[in-house]
C-alpha cells in the first residue's frame, strides 16, 4: 500500500503543538513520530509526502485573487517552516509548485494508495482515505466524491475564503442533492447561484486535480486545457522534488515524469 500524506497538515499540527517550546527539536521529533504513526496505521510499504508550493505560484490566485485572503493576518506556528524542511530533508517530501498538496494527492491516488489527511475536501477524490486524527478509514466511491464536490460548491469553504450560497450548510446541501442523479448536480447547483461566472470560479477553486493541469471545466467541455493558459499562471517546470532539486514531477505539458510520486519510492521499514 502506498501512503499519500498531506505534509501541510502534518507540519502545521506538529509545529502548532510545540509553539510554546523553546527548542525546535520538539516539533521535529513530533513530526517524525506522526509520520511513522501514519505509515504504520495504513500498513504502507511506500509513501509520498506532499507540500503546497509558494502562494504566488498557485494557479487558484489567478482564478480569484481573494482566495485564502482571510488567512493573511493569521499568525503561523513558529516552527512551521522548520517542520516542512524536515519533511523535505528526512522524508523526501515534494513541493507542488503551482498547485497544492491536495492536488498532488489527487493526481497520485489509485487503487493501490491511501490518502492520509484530515481535510474533508479530499473526500471528493474516490478511493481509500485515512483520517490520522480520528484514526478512521473511508472508502469513497466515484459518485460519492462527485456529490461531495458539488456540496462544497453550495456550502463554500470559509477557511479558504470561498463563498458558497447564503443559508445553505452541509445538511441542507445534502437534502438538495440526495434526490438527484449525479449528472443532475451541476445544473441544480448552478441554478442556485446569482452568477454563473462565480459558480464556475468556485468550482475551479474547490476542484482537486486527478491529473496534472486538471483545471475544472463544466460537464461536456473539454478539460484538457493547461493550467498555464490561465492568465498570470505558468506551471511549466514548477513541480520538482526539492530534496535535491532533481526529478521534475511535471514536464510542463501535463505529463508526469518517469519518477512521478515515488514510482521509485523510498522503502519504509
Amino acid at each position: 500500500m502506498k501512503a499519500l500524506i498531506d505534509g501541510d497538515i502534518v507540519a502545521y499540527r506538529c509545529a502548532a503543538s510545540a509553539d510554546t517550546e523553546e527548542d525546535v527539536s520538539v516539533a521535529l521529533i513530533r513530526t517524525d513520530a506522526l509520520m511513522k504513526e501514519i505509515l504504520e496505521a495504513v500498513g504502507a510499504d511506500t509513501y509520498t509526502v506532499f507540500l503546497s508550493g509558494a502562494k504566488e505560484l498557485n494557479f487558484r490566485y489567478s482564478v480569484d485573487p481573494m482566495y485564502k485572503a482571510n488567512r493573511v493576518s493569521a499568525v503561523k506556528p513558529i516552527y512551521l517552516e522548520s517542520c516542512k524542511e524536515f519533511l523535505v530533508t528526512n522524508w523526501e517530501a515534494v513541493r507542488c509548485h503551482g498547485y497544492e498538496a491536495d492536488d498532488g494527492m489527487g493526481v497520485a491516488q489509485d487503487a493501490n494508495s491511501v490518502i492520509c489527511s484530515i481535510d474533508k475536501d479530499m473526500l471528493q477524490v474516490s478511493g481509500l482515505h485515512y483520517n490520522f486524527v480520528k484514526k478512521v478509514f473511508t472508502n469513497v466511491l466515484p459518485d460519492e466524491g462527485l456529490k461531495s464536490f458539488y456540496i462544497q460548491t453550495l456550502v463554500g469553504d470559509t477557511s479558504d475564503n470561498v463563498i458558497g450560497i447564503k443559508g445553505i450548510g452541509p445538511v441542507k446541501a445534502h437534502k438538495l442533492l440526495d434526490p438527484l442523479l449525479p449528472e443532475e448536480y451541476y445544473e441544480a447547483c448552478k441554478a442556485l447561484y446569482d452568477s454563473e461566472e462565480r459558480f464556475h470560479n468556485n468550482c475551479k477553486l474547490l476542484h482537486i486535480w486527478r491529473k496534472f493541469n486538471d483545471i475544472w471545466e463544466p460537464p461536456g467541455v473539454y478539460s484538457g486545457r493547461k493550467a498555464h493558459q490561465l492568465e498570470g499562471s505558468d506551471l511549466s517546470h514548477r513541480s520538482e522534488r526539492v530534496a535535491d532539486g532533481s526529478d521534475l514531477l511535471c514536464n510542463g505539458v501535463g505529463e508526469a515524469s518517469s519518477d512521478m510520486f515515488g514510482t521509485n519510492p523510498k522503502e519504509h521499514s
